[in-house]
């Protein structure tokens, strides 16, 4: 199963993507986080300490080159669209609480989907990790899917919008269902949390976009709240949030049961070359 959670900055996207890991883990599946966020907190929400969180595969710019063939830091050059990276989430991730963390980190500026070494690279992990390999797969997403690319969605069985009670929330859980639909994602869901009033729910169903079902609902938790403010685990704070999100989870396998994923498959491993800037020639390739 390959999921992708997203949702507005500060709805709680990571303490899902944390439990639900969890949970996956405890049910006796394989499981691999990838915290897909420029502002990752995935680690801190797993409880790892400063010291021992894995560094951003976005950081790693003599990886990127080697890989790509193309520094990260120039533009007007060549370099492979699909790089290998096979041999990568082992090395580069870490096991925590049963489950395994890989930190992409994400592209600063300029659009998610540019072109450019580091977005090839981070794609093609993505390809890698939704296509390829066997494990559970949580990704945390911030808003914005560019960065999925095509071919990583083939792989996608659901997206999650993570929302809170607030319109501004739920226009960010619209604007994802319909990227989502233009990349080619078929099923969506949504996760209510941080409620206070059973007022809510009704209204918050109501108000999501056509054909996101409503998973589940998750109450307001000073607990994890605190734990989030002092930087430590989300995992074991509070009782009721787990029994939640366990049912909404529950839910979610039943949603991805209706239908076989359509592009879980290899993915090639040739390595086509493209340039940041210059008009295609009649090969398809970009020239400077």
């Amino acid at each position: 199963m390959k999921i992708a959670v997203s949702g507005k900055g500060g709805v709680g996207k990571t303490t899902v993507a944390a439990i639900w890991g969890r949970q996956f883990a405890d049910a006796g599946h394989r499981v691999f986080l990838v915290d897909a966020d420029p502002d990752a907190n995935l680690a801190a929400a797993l409880g790892v300490p400063a010291d021992k969180r894995p560094q951003p595969l976005i950081a790693l710019k003599d990886l990127i080159q080697d890989r790509t063939g193309a520094d990260p830091d120039r533009v007007g050059q060549y370099f492979r669209l699909n790089p290998h990276v096979a041999d990568l989430p082992e090395t580069y991730s870490v096991e925590v609480a049963g489950l395994r963390l890989l930190v992409l980190g994400g592209i600063r500026g300029g659009g998610q989907g540019c072109a450019c070494p580091q977005g090839a690279f981070l794609k093609a992990m993505l390809r890698h990790l939704m296509l390829e390999r066997q494990e559970v797969l949580i990704a945390d997403m911030e808003a914005g899917l560019e960065f999925l690319g095509r071919a990583a969605v083939l792989g996608t069985d659901a997206l999650v919008a993570v929302v809170e009670p607030g319109r501004r929330s739920l226009e960010t859980a619209d604007a994802i269902a319909r990227m989502g639909r233009d990349l080619g994602i078929k099923r969506f869901g949504a996760v209510l949390n941080k409620v206070t009033d059973a007022a809510q729910v009704e209204t918050v169903r109501a108000a999501l976009p056509a054909g996101m079902d409503l998973l589940g609902h998750v109450p307001y938790s000073p607990a994890v709240a605190r734990a989030d403010l002092e930087g430590r685990s989300v995992l074991g704070t509070d009782a009721a949030v787990e029994a939640a999100l366990a049912r909404a989870r529950e839910r979610l396998e039943a949603l991805v049961a209706t239908e076989t994923p359509a592009g879980r498959k290899k993915a090639s491993d040739t390595a086509p070359v493209i340039s940041t800037e210059g008009p295609k020639g009649p090969s398809g390739e970009i020239s400077p």
